[in-house]
């Protein structure tokens, strides 16, 4: 909470001084400030980006219910985990890999690895084991 409120706080620091720069260039009407400008534009929109991301992946970690050591014992890493919980949501590949920003062809190999260290033939033999395993919530 407290790291949210920090990063909050230098954004909000950082748009006053663009505000001041913003008014700086007003006032001596130079072009040189815009491109300054732009640039820490586009810096706030890729720290947008991964905060976003970030906080995706932090929620989906706590929607299941699996300790680090029960995830070593099978072998599962953290985004196989993440991949196994979208599973059991009912999600397709497309759509987890637009959830998790990484391309279908990705996500394929994932379920691969997650059907082999689970030893399951199908998605719902896999869901119903990590369910046995207490994995995963109801």
């Amino acid at each position: 909470m407290k790291r949210t409120i920090v990063i909050f706080g230098a954004l909000i620091v950082a748009l006053l001084g663009l505000m001041q720069l913003g008014k700086y260039v007003l006032v001596r009407d130079t072009s040189s400030a815009e491109w300054i400008i732009a640039a820490i534009a586009v810096a706030f929109f890729f720290i947008g980006i991964l905060i976003n991301r970030k906080s995706q992946q932090a929620e989906t970690l706590k929607a299941g219910k699996a300790s680090p050591s029960q995830l070593n014992a099978l072998g599962l890493s953290k985004r196989e985990y993440e991949v196994l919980i979208h599973l059991s949501e009912g999600h397709s590949n497309k759509e987890i890999a637009d959830l998790l920003f990484v391309t279908e062809s990705t996500i394929k190999t994932h379920v691969s690895n997650i059907l082999m260290k689970l030893d399951a033939r199908r998605r719902t033999e896999a869901i119903a084991k990590a369910r046995e395993l207490h994995l995963i919530t109801q």
